[in-house]
């Protein structure tokens, strides 16, 4: 129970955001919905009461155990939805879970996207029609491997906004958000006749705070939005004190040992289960410049097989990653420039369904342990057939146009401008400015994020990598007035840790050169959420220019299968095919391939543009009929 001091700080916070102050709700462990009385002559799909038992949880009053895997819907092409899901029901999973996030729900303030594949109520639906249990994971922060933890950039645009707090500015737009989550998905809880058994508040959040006011304010935005079914919040071992809000349930990461998941449990919830391994993690993700990772089926099995021995239920984070396309991956950041690790696209994760959807050794190992926990006379589904994958002929990409020759109309200021400044979410801008030249000078970039290539007179002379820490070069200027181009990249906002307030993009300080600052900056923003287009087939790029470009082609396909675009010839970049980004490549690698979904081609011609940076000469791309996901280039 808060104190009284504690509920009227609460209650102003709330009139602040624009919400009223109400008794906060009776321990969600103890409320069951009733089942309402169906209207004559109205089909309704049959309802149910989900609830907290000792031991485990309660689906009208039998014992559950969940058996669940995480899917992401935005990683998986809509197209392809349904096929996942099958695969799951073969590995003997019997629910999934899913983050939703804000920042493609959201992408500008007040402007929501619930369609194509953001449509997060479709998914939930056909999870239902193929007999699947949903987790639903809405909290607005989600990590993920997701650019800014899934928080849209347009918050760092409000003065003195801090995510994660009781900050009012914060809490207004969170709640108007939820509400709109609530909208969507609110009416498919399984108390409603939907599928939806539980829903997480916030995510992991005792990593990164303990404010237990936050969380109960947390709980009612939930609950004023409509999810008024049970609630809990998860939290890795070493955090679930601070993270847990008592009354709720409190679910573990990171571990498989029964005997911890209890005492853990047990000590944050009035002494009791159920209990759930809300992030198990069979693998782990890859960031640019790193060994892929992967871990034998072998290392897991034994745990998998505890836990579900033991009765308690669980949830493999990532039973299929997908990929993170576009510009949407994310990036860790340990405090200096050295430690700054932006995911790669392919979120393959090493999971037991790789990233086009197949089954692995992983899958078949962990199906094997499932099995042995199926209620008797309910044998698993057949495993689906592999989806089939083919190389392609070499394609020439014959439709060229060099970037600097497609700049929109400029913003002009004294200083350069953040991304977020220009309200510019993601993708690249051009800083560009007019300097003397004459001799060598040293170029410097005062906290850039995050990559840059710099060109003078249209020529590239270097990049810098914030990855790398580097912030300065030596560049060589002819006499007289010297067009300066700096074009950056925004590889990915921080997605975890307490640096998440300091995720602006761009040139994020100042520019000197030769010791002096540079003024009077044009910059050209060009986030590529559309395809871009080549129009005509030009004259092959000039040998003396080192810019990016853009080049096109088509190819043909007879009929549409899988794909990888083998990416070892080029050097960095993006890769669009039938108006769908594929993800971003670069040669340092983990990853060399890009997935190209049999779902996204066509019968015929079909057309690929690429965004190079660093190779502007190169104009055939292969491909290969599976993944290299492995070749570390340093």
């Amino acid at each position: 129970m808060t104190s009284t001091t504690s509920r009227n700080k609460l209650a102003a916070l709330l009139l602040l955001a624009g919400l009223s102050e109400a008794p906060l709700a009776a321990p969600l462990s103890a409320r069951t919905t009733p089942t309402p009385r169906a209207k004559p002559a109205t089909r309704r799909l049959p309802t149910h009461t989900f609830t907290l038992g000792t031991d485990h949880f309660m689906l009208d009053g039998k014992p559950l155990q969940m058996i669940s895997g995480e899917l992401h819907y935005p990683r998986i092409p809509r197209e392809a939805w349904r096929s996942r899901l099958k695969m799951a029901k073969a590995m003997g999973l019997n629910t999934i879970g899913t983050y939703v996030f804000w920042n493609a729900h959201e992408p500008q303030p007040g402007k929501y996207d619930f369609t194509g594949n953001n449509d997060v109520a479709a998914f939930v639906k056909m999870a239902q029609e193929e007999g699947l249990w949903v987790i639903l994971r809405p909290s607005p922060y989600v990590c993920a491997e997701w650019e800014f933890g899934g928080y849209p950039y347009w918050l760092q645009n409000i003065p003195g906004l801090k995510v994660r707090s009781q900050e009012p500015q914060y809490v207004a737009t969170y709640k108007r958000y939820l509400e709109a989550v609530g909208k969507q998905l609110a009416p498919l809880q399984v108390s409603h006749g939907g599928p939806i058994l539980m829903v997480q508040v916030e995510n992991e959040y005792g990593s990164y705070g303990a404010d237990k006011e936050y969380l109960a304010l947390n709980k009612k935005l939930f609950i004023d939005a409509g999810f008024d079914g049970l609630l809990y919040t998860c939290d890795p071992v070493k955090d679930v004190a601070d993270g847990h809000l008592p009354g709720l349930l409190p679910a573990v990461n990171g571990t498989d040992k029964p005997s911890q998941i209890r005492q853990l449990v047990r000590s944050n919830h009035s002494g009791q289960g159920p209990y759930y391994v809300a992030e198990w993690y069979p693998a782990w993700f890859d960031w640019w410049g790193t060994t892929h990772h992967t871990v034998p089926a072998s290392k897991y099995t034994p745990g998998l097989d505890s836990v579900l021995k033991a009765g308690m239920s669980i949830n493999m984070y990532m039973f299929h990653g997908g990929t993170t396309r576009a510009f949407m991956n994310g990036a860790n950041y340990k405090g200096d420039s050295s430690h700054y690790e932006p995911q790669v696209s392919s979120y393959d994760y090493d999971a037991p369904l790789d990233e086009a959807g197949n089954p692995t050794a992983k899958f078949l190992a962990f199906r094997e342990v499932i099995a042995k926990y199926r209620p008797a006379g309910q044998p698993l589904p057949p495993v689906p057939a592999a989806k089939p994958s083919i190389a392609l002929p070499a394609m020439q990409l014959t439709k060229t146009v060099s970037l600097l020759d497609r700049l929109p109309a400029p913003v002009a200021s004294a200083k350069p401008l953040t991304f977020e400044a220009l309200k510019q979410a993601y993708g690249f801008v051009l800083y560009r400015a007019t300097v003397t030249g004459g001799g060598s000078k040293n170029l410097k970039i005062s906290d850039l994020r995050d990559y840059a290539v710099v060109m003078v007179n249209g020529k590239r002379v270097g990049t810098l990598d914030r990855r790398l820490k580097q912030e300065s070069l030596d560049v060589a200027l002819p006499a007289g007035q010297v067009q300066l181009d700096i074009l950056v990249e925004n590889l990915g906002r921080v997605n975890f840790g307490e640096y998440l307030l300091q995720n602006n993009k761009g040139i994020t300080k100042s520019v000197s050169l030769g010791g002096s600052e540079v003024k009077n900056w044009k910059m050209y923003g060009l986030p590529f959420d559309q395809a871009p287009t080549v129009a005509k087939a030009g004259t092959a790029t000039p040998a003396a220019s080192t810019g990016p470009v853009l080049r096109s082609g088509t190819f043909t396909v007879a009929t549409p299968t899988d794909t990888y675009l083998d990416l070892r010839q080029w050097g960095k970049g993006s890769v669009w095919v039938n108006g769908h980004n594929l993800g971003r490549y670069w040669a340092i690698g983990p990853q060399q391939t890009l997935y190209v979904p049999a779902e996204w081609l066509k019968k015929g011609a079909n057309e690929i543009t690429v965004l190079e940076l660093l190779k502007p000469q190169q104009t055939t791309l292969a491909s290969l009929d599976h993944a290299i996901l492995s070749d570390l280039r340093p």
